[in-house]
């Protein structure tokens, strides 16, 4: 009979160290305007703050105030991955802007996806992570002033 427990121990403690290695990771390549033209969301950018993607031509950038990392989690609330992916997007642009105007900013300008610390540049794609439950998303950004156009 203890045999049998310990074996049952042993199995289940190999499954459990198993799972982890099976954990869900798929990777999207996400295009910026579609999910800026989402309307499902509460809270979105209200064009106050201008938002430049990776090597996009800026005004005159006459400061860059701070480099900031944000990261992002949307769990699956009976929602699509790309949905998920989106709304973490708009989300963290929208904590960007409000970043940005408490710290005297009008510009995000450099933004880049940074998903485990290795930097995406692209003027129309973001990347995105999803797992098991929820999305993922990192940005990297300059808050900066730019010259008015």
């Amino acid at each position: 009979m203890q045999k049998i427990v310990s074996l049952s121990v042993a199995l289940g403690i190999l499954i459990s160290a198993a799972l982890p290695a099976q954990a869900r990771n798929e990777t999207f390549m996400l295009p910026i305007d579609a999910a800026l033209k989402a309307t499902t969301f509460a809270a979105k950018p209200d064009g106050s703050v201008k938002f430049y993607f990776g090597k996009q031509v800026t005004p005159v950038v006459q400061e860059v105030i701070h480099t900031d990392i944000i990261s992002k989690k949307v769990r699956f609330s009976g929602t699509a991955d790309v949905a998920a992916c989106n709304e973490a997007l708009v989300s963290s642009l929208t904590e960007l802007q409000e970043r940005t105007k408490k710290m005297s900013g009008n510009a995000v300008i450099n933004i880049v996806s940074y998903y485990q610390n290795t930097e995406m540049s692209s003027e129309t794609r973001f990347e995105c992570h999803a797992g098991s439950f929820s999305v993922i998303l990192f940005l990297k950004a300059d808050i900066a002033k730019v010259a008015d156009n």
